[in-house]
């Protein structure tokens, strides 16, 4: 059968849409550009290019999965965050926008800091910690992760981003093993209640990995285990930026005033969710 990318998008975004897939207009134009192996500005200027059997056959493997909800990022392999492509992992979670805020949090904190040395607790595909190292060309870093294989992809990530010179990563579980101090601090920790878990929608419950959504009874177990080691991590001048999950502002906040750090401000995201807690250690 004879098919054209723009038969094929038409179709894909109509199979979609009746399927209730949330984005078919832009998970349909991506399969088939990457089907197709062509990007945005070849499939407007040539809609009528025809597609081999090999790319039909690619094409329909990415539509079954998808109308199994898998995310497109997990079909093509690459989210992009921050305007950089992660590879991604079974291990790691998909980097989500709202998780942009850290990164603008951070680097505003660190503006007059010369070579700072930045700590990314939970690094998953590296993307806080990548990020960062992409903007701020003085600094260096660490990741830490908890799974091996989302250790080696962040590290993937870090060479192909350019930035692995400047980037080292272990598997450990939160600080364990770290003595040193960090001008940084950064983590987005998991922080779904975990009865929550089987609410999500199936692109998050079924693809994303458990380890990176699960927070304990109440969303919070990774902030306790946070605020415990935060005060041997970071200097006197040193800030931590921290994730939060939809309503978890003000007990996180109780939680590390009582490790005795000082919570700073909390950073709204671009929806007005408060997103990124900044703290510190108490100033004299």
């Amino acid at each position: 059968m004879i098919t054209t990318r723009d038969h094929e998008y038409r179709m894909l975004n109509w199979r979609f849409r009746q399927a209730g897939i949330a984005s078919p207009e832009l998970d349909a134009r991506l399969l088939v550009q990457a089907a197709a192996g062509c990007d945005e500005i070849e499939m407007i200027r040539e809609p009528g290019t025809r597609l081999t059997e090999a790319q039909v056959e690619t094409l329909r493997s990415f539509e079954a999965r998808r109308l199994a909800h898998e995310p497109v990022a997990r079909i093509l392999g690459m989210r992009e965050f921050w305007g950089l492509p992660f590879r991604l992992a079974p291990s790691t979670l998909e980097p989500r926008p709202d998780s942009e805020t850290l990164i603008e949090t951070a680097l505003d904190l660190l503006r007059d800091v010369e070579a700072p040395s930045i700590l990314d607790l939970g690094t998953g595909t590296g993307c806080l910690l990548i990020a960062l190292l992409h903007e701020r060309k003085d600094a260096r870093g660490l990741g830490v992760d908890i799974s091996d294989e989302a250790v080696e992809a962040a590290s993937r990530n870090a060479n192909a981003l350019g930035v692995g010179a400047r980037a080292a990563f272990r598997r450990a579980s939160w600080a364990e093993g770290i003595a040193e101090r960090f001008d940084l601090v950064i983590s987005n920790p998991p922080y779904i209640p975990a009865a929550d878990i089987a609410t999500l929608e199936p692109e998050v419950r079924e693809f994303d990995p458990r380890l990176a959504l699960d927070g304990g009874a109440d969303g919070l177990d990774a902030y306790r285990a946070l605020a415990a080691v935060l005060p041997r991590l970071l200097p006197p001048h040193g800030h931590a930026v921290l994730e939060l999950g939809i309503g978890q502002s003000e007990a996180v906040s109780c939680m590390f005033t009582d490790a005795g750090l000082d919570v700073l401000r909390v950073v709204p995201d671009l929806g007005g969710v408060p997103r990124a807690l900044v703290a510190g250690l108490p100033r004299s």
